[in-house]
C-alpha cells in the first residue's frame, strides 16, 4: 500500500488531455460538465486552487477507482474564490452534507489554504468521516506518513491493489492499521494486520 505519488498524479491529468486531443485546461473543462448532475458524492476533495492539475490528476485517479468526487471549481464553477460570501460558505456546508467523506489533500500549496482546514473540521464534525490524502512529491513505495499539528489525529489515505488484483483505497492510522475504504464509509474502524 502506497501514498498517492505527485509525478504520477500530473502524468495522469496530462495523459488524460493527450488523450483526448486537448489542453490539460480543455480536458478540465469537460470534466466539469460530466460530473455536474451528481447529488451526492462519496469523497469531497478538499484541496488547494493552486494545485488545479494536481487535482485533476488525483480525481481521475480516485474517479477511475469506481467513486464520484466532488470538486469545488468542477461542479461549481459560478463560486468567486476573489469574494468569498455566507452564500459560498452554505454552498460548500451543503456540498460537504451531500458527501459521504472527505479528503484533505497535502501538498506544499495546502498550507497557506483559509478553506482545507475549515473543511476538515466541518465534515468531521457532521459525520467523521474525513481523512488525510498525502501527496508524495517523489515516487516511493511506503505506506507511511505522519501528519503535522493536527493534520496527524485523522486517518490517511493509501491506495494499492488487494489480495484478488483489484485496486483499492485504504484508510490507515499507520502501517499496520487500516481497512479498505467502503468498510470505513460502512463504520468499520482500521484494525491491526500482520
Amino acid at each position: 500500500m502506497a501514498l498517492l505519488n505527485e509525478s504520477n498524479l500530473r502524468s495522469l491529468a496530462k495523459a488524460q488531455a493527450s488523450r483526448l486531443n486537448e489542453s490539460t485546461a480543455t480536458a478540465l473543462r469537460k470534466s466539469m460538465s460530466a460530473s455536474a448532475a451528481l447529488s451526492s458524492f462519496d469523497i469531497f476533495l478538499s484541496h488547494s486552487y493552486l494545485d488545479k492539475e494536481l487535482i485533476f490528476g488525483i480525481s481521475l485517479y480516485l474517479e477511475r477507482l469506481g467513486y464520484s468526487v466532488y470538486v469545488d471549481w468542477r461542479e461549481d464553477a459560478q463560486l468567486n474564490r476573489d469574494n468569498v460570501t455566507k452564500e459560498t460558505a452554505e454552498v460548500v456546508r451543503g456540498r460537504i452534507t451531500q458527501s459521504k467523506s472527505l479528503f484533505f489533500a497535502t501538498t506544499d500549496s495546502a498550507k497557506d489554504s483559509k478553506w482545507m482546514p475549515w473543511e476538515l473540521g466541518y465534515m468531521d464534525g457532521k459525520k467523521g468521516k474525513a481523512a488525510i490524502l498525502p501527496v508524495s512529491p517523489s515516487e516511493t513505495s511506503s505506506d507511511r506518513y505522519k501528519g503535522q499539528e493536527y493534520l496527524g489525529i485523522y486517518p490517511y489515505i493509501t491506495g494499492s491493489n488487494d489480495t484478488t488484483g483489484r485496486a483499492r483505497l485504504w484508510v490507515r492510522e499507520d502501517a499496520e492499521t487500516y481497512v479498505v475504504f467502503e468498510a470505513w464509509l460502512a463504520g468499520k474502524q482500521p484494525h491491526k494486520h500482520g
